[in-house]
């Protein structure tokens, strides 16, 4: 007679969003720690970080609903813990982003191609995968914004192409034309720089934003860009690879305008 051993059922793995949440939560309570040790405000933090007081308190109270995507909390986390003289390196890759480990004997880095990157390359990695994870998630939400439109114009026009210029009502082909003409661009500070956006003839932002910011604007007609140190700005015009818009220290303004499809 055979006996069978009876399966033990293997523990669930936690999800990578629990992981992050878990780990940011024990970080976070570290360097709340470590800056009261230092008898060191967030304000005080934040001149020295450049990172915004909510988002500072946001990594030492491990609140994940408020941080960016994990690869800018891994460098988020890397900043905070340079300023209260830690190693960031070290200290901030605990924090998992998405992708595996590779365990390697010790030193073995040395023998790696990653151990041969200086400083420069590793930064424009870093610059690279935060463009396309933008990137990526403008082409999801132009193309659900699409969708939307076509289902609503199907809903009322059934018998006829949601396309066809007799069946479109005004509203609906203003939308259309809203979405196909909108310019859109994407700024990165590589360095604290202070910059003004007008959209469509209005100012929707103006002052310093610190190094390590990105944000993206979006206008039906223009957008005009300007800032006291094109150096530290990178800008994207319609999800286009990023270019720095000038020389370091020097006043630049560039205007976009939205070109129509059709």
């Amino acid at each position: 007679m055979k006996w069978f051993r009876r399966k033990e059922k293997q523990p669930i793995k936690p999800s990578i969003e629990a992981q992050q949440t878990e780990k940011l939560a024990q970080l976070g309570a570290q360097l709340s720690l470590w800056r009261q040790e230092k008898n060191l405000s967030l304000e005080e933090l934040v001149g020295l970080t450049r990172i915004s007081r909510r988002i500072l308190q946001a990594i030492e109270e491990g609140n994940l609903a408020d941080l960016p995507e994990p690869v800018y909390i891994q460098g988020l986390i890397k900043q905070f813990a340079d300023a209260l003289g830690v190693n960031g390196v070290d200290f901030a890759s605990d924090f998992p982003i998405g992708s595996p480990k590779v365990n390697l004997p010790q030193n073995a880095w040395k023998n790696t191609f990653v151990g041969q990157l200086r400083p420069v390359h590793l930064y424009i990695l870093y610059i690279s995968l935060i463009f396309c994870s933008v990137n990526s998630l403008s082409n999801l939400l132009n193309k659900a914004a699409l969708q939307a439109n076509n289902s609503q114009n199907q809903l009322q026009s059934p018998k006829e192409s949601p396309l066809t210029s007799q069946q479109l009502t005004s509203n609906n082909l203003q939308a259309f034309k809203s979405v196909e003409q909108a310019v859109q661009i994407g700024v990165f500070l590589k360095s604290s720089s202070w910059i003004r956006v007008v959209v469509d003839g209005k100012t929707d932002f103006e002052g310093v934003l610190p190094q390590g910011t990105y944000r993206t604007w979006k206008a039906q007609e223009q957008l005009t860009v300007k800032t006291n140190n094109a150096g530290g700005v990178l800008m994207s015009v319609n999800q286009q690879a990023p270019k720095q818009m000038g020389e370091p220290g020097k006043i630049e303004e560039v205007r976009i305008a939205a070109k129509p499809r059709f």
